[in-house]
């Protein structure tokens, strides 16, 4: 991936270099690229005078950054036990058929969507629950996830 680093500088300028505000640079970084390129690790080092292990410490401490990437739809599907014991596994299992994901394999090949497992949304009394890009999908069936992955994938023709 070609790193765009006049973006980085923009983002590490709005945040006046600072070591203490990595975690929210690395937000940036990944809401600009849908991922934590790792080419960028050495020029953060090197920027904000901190080293390389200490970033990647960060990158991969916290759930929510991720060193792959990942598609322009996130599908979160919970499988906390309120969802579980109303069927989240079959609605995560027709998810992956309908996408065409293989066995560990989490985004598609056109890059378009990814899907995930969560262990818990928040969200226990509208279970079972999907969450699109951080929008709450309550009560789902497989039927209905199918419904929402059209939608979205209308919206990508349009």
């Amino acid at each position: 991936m070609e790193i765009n680093y006049a973006i980085v500088d923009e983002i590490l300028t709005a945040y006046n270099y600072k070591q203490q505000y990595i975690i929210a640079i690395l937000q940036k970084i990944q809401e600009h690229y849908r991922y934590l390129p790792k080419e960028v690790f050495p020029y953060l080092a090197q920027e904000l005078g901190m080293s390389e292990a200490r970033i990647f410490s960060v990158a991969t401490f916290y759930e929510n950054f991720s060193l792959e990437p990942k598609g322009k739809y996130e599908i979160k599907c919970c499988n906390g036990t309120a969802c579980h014991v109303r069927n989240s596994i079959p609605i995560l299992e027709r998810i992956r058929a309908e996408l065409g994901l293989e066995e560990g394999q989490k985004t598609t090949a056109d890059g378009l969507f990814t899907v995930e497992t969560v262990s818990c949304l928040g969200a226990c009394g509208l279970a079972p629950v999907m969450m699109v890009n951080g929008e709450v999908n309550p009560s789902m069936t497989p039927e209905k996830a199918v419904e929402v992955i059209n939608g979205l994938k209308r919206k990508e023709e349009a």
